[in-house]
Parts: structure tokens; sequence; C-alpha cells
């Protein structure tokens, strides 16, 4: 499995050979650079030359590391029990799956896009280290461990806005987009 670039998307040869080492060396792979400069295509491109699905997630100024796993709704879940609501008991009823759990699950590998990582607070990344090394996390809600049956290809993009922390920068194979001349 190799990206080679596509009809609507030139890379350059550095490029190319990023992308081919981060999904050989099953690592995340990093791609810095000015708004504009084609980050986020890269992943959908990627995605349509190896011919698998793409799952975005698109980072905003709010989101937590805890919602790419999954969310639940407590309040709900009390709601439909004063009201006497079917399926109360079970808890799984209440939990929104997030992209990661999405791409972890998905029947056959896929390219998972975490878009735009450094709009986050400063902690969003540290807060999925873990997740993304052992590509398992556990549900505590349920008592069930997420493993990813197949390791999704992870393309996280940065407009480089914020210095992003070094534990999680260690664990990225890293390239940075420059704009065409």
């Amino acid at each position: 499995m190799q990206f080679q670039g596509t009809d609507q998307y030139v890379a350059t040869d550095d490029l190319k050979m990023a992308v081919n080492a981060a999904i050989a060396l099953k690592r995340p792979l990093l791609i810095k650079g000015e708004p504009g400069t084609g980050k986020t295509l890269l992943a959908e491109q990627v995605a349509e030359s190896l011919g698998l699905p793409l799952l975005s997630w698109n980072v905003k100024s709010t989101t937590k590391a805890q919602q790419g796993l999954y969310e639940y709704d407590a309040v709900s879940r009390l709601r439909d029990s004063q009201l006497g609501a079917e399926g109360v008991e079970d808890v799984s009823n209440y939990l929104k799956k997030g992209k990661l759990w999405e791409a972890f699950t998905h029947e056959g590998q896929v390219v998972l896009l975490i878009d735009e990582v450094d709009k986050a607070d400063i902690e969003f990344p540290n807060d999925l280290l873990q997740e993304l090394d052992r590509m398992e996390f556990f549900v505590y809600e349920t008592g069930e461990l997420i493993k990813a049956e197949q390791r999704p290809i992870v393309i996280i993009t940065s407009n480089n806005e914020k210095e992003l922390p070094d534990a999680f920068l260690r664990r990225c194979f890293f390239h940075y987009i420059n704009f065409p001349d």
C-alpha cells in the first residue's frame, strides 16, 4: 500500500515519502503548514488513492480529547429514567461514539483525519497519546475495552498556530508542507 499522489493532488517526493513512512511505521503523520497548503486535502487524497474510507474529526477550540473516544449523556439517561422510558438500564444507549471509536471498530482499515489539532487547548494532544500509541481505550461506563481491529492511518494537521507538546511530537512522523512555488 503506497501513496503516489493523485490526479487532483500532486505530492512532492518528500511528502510521498513521509506518508508512506508513517504508514509503514504505523505512526500518526503530523502535517504542518500555513492555511491553504493542502493539509486536509492530503488526507482526503490518501484515502482515495488507497481505496480506504475517510473519517474526519474537525477540532475546535472547545474540543476535548474525550469527545474523540465517546461521550456519555447522563442527563438524558436521568431524564428517561424519571419518565419511565425503556432501555434506561442499558448504559450503552447513552454513549455517543467518537471518531476514534469509529476508526478502531470500523470493518477494515480507514484513514482518520484529526484536523487542526492546534486549535484545541494545549492538553488536547497529550490527552490522546495513550490512545494513539496503544490503539485502544477503556469505556468506564460499560467496562469494555475498545481495541483497534485494524490500525487506522492517522493524519493530523496543524496550522502551526500553537506549539504542540514535545511528548506528542515524539510520537508522530512529521512533515511540513510549504506553499507551492
